[in-house]
């Protein structure tokens, strides 16, 4: 993995919301596996556009 890609990565962690957060966390394993299913979206979302936010950049 190259220094771009971690970037991007680290910048949707950065702006991952709150209730992401908490639902990683928790205990059911229902929540996390949706908590975890909706990063990784994040996550691809953000690499296929370079990490720039929707309207944003």
């Amino acid at each position: 993995m190259d220094d771009t890609t971690k970037a991007i990565i680290l910048s949707v962690i950065e702006r991952a919301p709150q209730w992401l957060r908490h639902d990683l966390d928790s205990k059911d394993q229902a929540v996390r596996s949706r908590a975890e299913e909706t990063l990784a979206a994040i996550v691809a979302d953000g690499l296929a556009h370079g990490g720039k936010q929707a309207g944003k950049d």
